[in-house]
């Protein structure tokens, strides 16, 4: 028995000095852990600041195209020259290419000289096709009637620019192997045309090497990790009507379905649950198949726009894929085991979610409060998803340093220049790193945040039920969720800044020391035996165990912060010891019913990535314009924000189900095991003690 905590139940002291029924919930409080508020409004300003430095830096453009030899953006309206639709990157000569795709060669693919054309050039069936260089000095054409002529002036050129071009020095250069867009940029098929390379060497043109370096150099240069990254930042951007379809509207639609069905269907809904979780779940893991190449023939395809059906092409992204597909097999059985493993228990979940929809029944507003936190996470969620594309995409346009001699054609100086060969890079450096990663810590932080608010009013809200005795008490405030949201506001956000901050960390913590096993894994570091495989999956398991404990944990004192208005450790203290205390009496209750808490939230961002590669199928997203390099990443993040949104609503049952148990068993031990404050509803359903022993059984 906790005798010091007695006084908080029932009775307590308001500030006349006199005692007041009920008063557990309208107590005198006070302020709890305001220094972890001031330090979260403190990193809120610094996250502004952080993505006000993105807003400025970055280009999410850059994700997507290249830079030509000038360090113009392909597709830059405002580059000189202009670069309006020009989108495609083009390396102009051949043999640089094949230079960059030597062995031991210090020539890169990143100083070879190309621009920025509308598609990518193919040889000429019956004659030699040339591109030529960004019309400039005597060259007195538009750069309208230089593409509407294939990027071809060589008739216009003087005898010197046709010497040097057959140099390959500028400023036009044959159009010997085919090409094709491939994640825009214009990949060489080595494959020469017989009659384009005759027709180059009648002309005196020098030797053209022809080797199947010139198709690895650039296919290298586009798979390479950092070209792949920027590609799924780039699918990011360019899905965003996706995102909000599938990962905003759907999921809220699902949501508030599901607690009206579990409403006024509750004794159907774990069938339900289970039933259509495994059916989501198959046909998620299916879609990955059919993506992946393995069940028809719909695998992505680098390749963007009309190509020869005999060019295969395949990206990293595919790869990435058919892991994906195989972790989601794994996945699926033993979740489809599992679910057949509880089905014994489903009955003692039906009976968990009784209490939890009486009690909706009874605080009818707590259906649609989850709509107010949804609506500030979505504000903060389009905010955030922009700042961290200007992020990612915000480097310096910086000059290569290099050593190569090189010489091209300089139009404009009249004379070919061989001191200017360094082509340009996109250059980061190491804070944009630390900043990328401050901004998805702050996104996590400010998620959990938001959760632990709303869980925080939910619990609030039915311990105002609980400890007025249900709907036979007039003294159940006329608004009980509003009246919980202004004790939070006004006395308990430090304490949910630091719950929230605590999951993060954790969290956080994680994720660096399963990236560094990654590392020393691929390094080779880590030992291949028997030990060392034990080790690392003991360690895994043991971070994962306490990532669990500690979101529990928190949960329960959300609870009792709810209840009480003690701060965040001292209510965490207070709701454990009552846990510990109570374990065998509510343990197998409590887990059936949040496992099938957990399926639902499952059930609704599988619904919303199943949607999400629907959506992602269709024409804007397969080709042209909008072409997605993969649906991986928009898929997941799909599944991410309806899991978000699920555990919103969501919280509404599990925080009810938890807020009533754990009040229930304070109330029976303040009152020698006889709860006094249990509504009807309450003890109708759970039937006081001897029923929760039996659920126990």
């Amino acid at each position: 028995m906790r005798g010091p905590l007695g006084a908080v139940i029932g009775r307590y002291p308001s500030s006349d000095g006199t005692t007041e029924i009920g008063g557990i919930i309208r107590h005198n409080r006070k302020c709890r852990d305001i220094v972890f508020l001031v330090i979260f409004i403190a990193f809120w300003v610094a996250m502004i600041v952080n993505s006000s430095f993105g807003f400025n830096q970055g280009n999410p453009l850059r994700l997507t195209y290249g830079l030509d030899y000038k360090g113009n953006l392909c597709g830059d309206k405002h580059a000189h020259p202009g670069l309006r639709k020009l989108e495609l990157k083009y390396w102009l000569n051949p043999n640089q290419v094949y230079q960059s795709g030597v062995k031991d060669s210090q020539f890169k693919l990143s100083n070879a000289r190309s621009i920025c054309l509308w598609d990518c050039p193919i040889p000429s069936e019956d004659s030699l096709n040339w591109v030529c260089d960004y019309p400039e000095g005597d060259i007195r054409l538009s750069m309208r009637d230089w593409i509407n002529r294939n990027y071809d002036y060589y008739e216009f050129l003087t005898p010197e620019m046709r010497n040097t071009s057959l140099q390959l020095q500028g400023p036009c250069y044959p159009v010997i192997f085919p090409s094709v867009n491939v994640y825009w940029s214009c990949q060489f098929i080595a494959r020469a045309s017989n009659i384009s390379l005759r027709h180059w060497q009648q002309m005196g043109g020098v030797n053209i090497n022809e080797d199947m370096v010139i198709d690895k150099s650039i296919h290298r240069s586009i798979n390479s990790r950092s070209s792949v990254l920027k590609r799924y930042m780039a699918d990011i951007g360019k899905s965003w009507p996706v995102l909000i379809v599938c990962g905003g509207m759907l999921p809220l639609f699902l949501s508030v379905i599901w607690l009206l069905m579990i409403r006024h269907f509750v004794s159907a809904m774990p069938w339900i649950t289970v039933a259509l979780f495994n059916i989501l779940i198959i046909t998620v893991t299916m879609f990955y198949y059919l993506k992946a190449g393995w069940i028809g023939n719909d695998a992505i395809s680098p390749i963007i726009g009309e190509h020869d059906p005999y060019i295969n092409v395949f990206g990293r992204e595919l790869h990435h894929l058919r892991a994906v597909a195989i972790l989601m097999t794994f996945i699926m059985v033993v979740s489809i085991l599992t679910s057949i493993a509880i089905v014994r228990r489903i009955l003692m979940a039906t009976s968990v979610l009784k209490v939890a929809a009486k009690v909706i029944g009874e605080v009818q507003a707590l259906i649609i409060f989850p709509i107010i936190p949804y609506a500030i996470l979505a504000i903060f969620y389009m905010f955030w998803i922009s700042a961290a594309l200007h992020l990612f995409s915000s480097g310096q346009v910086v000059k290569n340093n290099c050593n190569t001699n090189c010489c091209a054609y300089d139009l404009v100086a009249k004379k070919v220049n061989c001191d200017d060969c360094c082509g340009y890079s996109i250059h980061y450096t190491p804070h944009i790193a630390v900043a990328i990663f401050f901004h998805l810590f702050g996104g996590y932080w400010a998620t959990q945040f938001f959760i632990a608010c709303s869980s925080t009013v939910v619990a609030g809200s039915v311990a105002s039920y609980y400890w007025a005795r249900g709907e036979t008490s007039p003294e159940i405030p006329f608004l009980p969720v509003f009246a919980s949201m202004k004790r939070l506001i006004r006395y308990n956000l430090g304490s949910v800044a630091l719950g929230s901050l605590v999951v993060s960390l954790v969290e956080s913590i994680r994720f660096i020391l399963e990236s560094i096993r990654r590392k020393l894994k691929v390094a080779g570091v880590t030992s291949d035996g028997w030990f060392g495989k034990i080790g690392n999956h003991t360690s895994q398991g043991c971070l994962r165990c306490v990532e669990w404990t500690i979101k529990s944990v928190n949960r329960n004192a959300y609870i009792m912060i709810a209840i009480t208005g003690k701060s965040f450790f001292k209510a965490s203290e207070i709701a454990t010891e009552l846990i510990m205390n109570n374990i065998l009496r509510i343990g197998k209750v409590n887990v059936i019913g949040d496992v099938i808490l957990f399926l639902g939230k499952l059930c609704v961002s599988l619904s919303s990535a199943i949607f999400g590669f629907l959506m992602l199928d269709t024409y804007k997203y397969r080709a042209a314009h909008n072409k997605i390099s993969s649906p991986l990443l928009p898929v997941l993040i799909c599944w991410a924000l309806g899991y978000v949104v699920a555990t919103l609503f969501f919280a509404v049952v599990e925080m009810s189900i938890d807020t009533i148990i754990l009040s229930f068993c304070q109330d029976s031990e303040e009152h020698q095991g006889t709860a006094q404050y249990a509504p009807p509803l309450l003890i109708e359903t759970l039937g006081d003690q001897n029923e929760m022993q039996r659920l126990t059984q």
